[in-house]
């Protein structure tokens, strides 16, 4: 099987390709806007998998690269899917047109939300195209699925990610992050669609999986991902959605909603030009324990009416929690040399994996998981 990835030696391109070394059936084509890179990229990756270097712009011929490389499967994860232009899915189109199945890593709401619009397309080619396999909204989706078992009712939904301060999320995250920053973003908030601003609106959250040292109490500001949109869609009972970032040191966080307030009052027009600042001032504005995680918190009444909270927290230690961005591409594609594929059409990848399904992967690197029940708290989000 080969498997070619846009962006294959970058922060989760690369992750991914690492993820499937021990697959001897397949042929990684490891691809970028340079071949030196993805050559050097391919000398590096050890392992039982085949690995070719190769150039290839998602902006350039497209059909060109693929009838001279010949994926079986493509997977783009290059990004920002946020700023993707006027034709934001011209891979899609060109996998489309030769018949190649497609997935993605996007996060960018609009992106994920809009690839139902090739579902006819994709199911008459007898192919799968598959958006947003990754942590958003792929694990957020199966967490809300297995902590709402037994409820009669879901209410609301908060999560976040907290990266620790040494990972290197990339320069197309903080891009990404940058295009939204101080912008409206439309959620669902006491079953009302409402507009809140990105970076702007806060909550604190401590990260605490039973039996795990817990991260510090984090400040988690409101982002732009697809589970704001996909959640409600999967739950329209939910009167509540909410997602978060948590970078830290909360100093830099601080000083990234301070000039997302400049946005939201007209002073700056995008904090876009201002990306490339943001993304060498991580690298060194770093301290803290080398640990991040993630939590997903529900809430919701049982069949006899009593109000339930309950939470589901992940912490991953050292460099390891980059890698779960990458999984549910990683699960998928070891699902169809199992010969378990995925059924044809287009569709955010929301019903593709369980939280069972990450466990074997977890386990295989320092990443602790756990739930907890509590009193459910009310919604807490300031503007501070």
């Amino acid at each position: 099987m080969r498997v070619l990835i846009l962006g294959g030696y970058g922060t989760f391109g690369g992750r991914l390709a690492e993820l499937l070394v021990d697959e001897p059936a397949l042929t990684l084509i490891i691809t970028g806007r340079s071949e030196a890179r993805a050559r050097e990229f391919c000398r590096r990756l050890t392992g039982r998998v085949r690995c070719l270097g190769a150039v290839l712009d998602r902006n350039g011929d497209l059909d060109t690269a693929f009838s001279a490389l010949r994926p079986d499967l493509v997977v783009d994860a290059t990004g920002p899917f946020q700023t993707y232009g006027d034709e934001p899915y011209r891979v899609v189109k060109a996998c489309l047109a030769h018949r190649i199945d497609y997935m993605d890593l996007a996060d960018g709401a609009r992106f994920v939300a809009g690839i139902g619009q090739f579902d006819d397309e994709a199911r008459a080619h007898g192919i799968f195209v598959l958006s947003g396999v990754s942590t958003c909204p792929v694990l957020t989706a199966a967490a809300v699925r297995d902590l709402a078992q037994g409820l009669a009712r879901l209410d609301a939904v908060d999560a976040g990610i907290s990266p620790s301060p040494y990972a290197d999320v990339g320069p197309n995250v903080v891009q990404a992050i940058a295009a939204y920053a101080g912008r409206p973003i439309t959620l669902r908030r006491n079953g009302t669609e409402m507009t809140a601003y990105a970076l702007i609106e806060s909550m604190r959250f401590t990260i605490a999986p039973p039996g795990c040292v817990p991260l510090k109490n984090t400040r988690f500001s409101l982002v732009e991902v697809s589970d704001i949109e996909l959640l409600p869609a999967l739950w329209p009972e939910l009167r509540s959605v909410w997602f978060g970032a948590g970078p830290t040191p909360e100093i830099l966080h601080r000083a990234l909603s301070g000039f997302a307030w400049l946005v939201r009052l007209g002073v700056l027009r995008s904090l876009t030009p201002l990306a490339p600042l943001f993304h060498r001032a991580a690298k060194f504005v770093r301290w803290g324990e080398h640990r991040g995680g993630m939590f997903v918190r529900v809430r919701g009444r049982t069949a006899d009416g009593v109000e339930v909270c309950r939470s589901w927290h992940l912490i991953a230690e050292g460099d390891d929690g980059p890698f779960i961005p990458s999984m549910a591409a990683s699960a998928i594609i070891r699902r169809i040399l199992a010969g378990r594929r995925p059924e044809s059409g287009a569709r955010p990848a929301t019903h593709e994996l369980e939280l069972a399904d990450y466990q074997p992967m977890f386990v295989t690197r320092r990443i602790r998981t756990g739930r907890r029940e509590e009193t459910a708290p009310s919604e807490r989000h300031s503007p501070d």
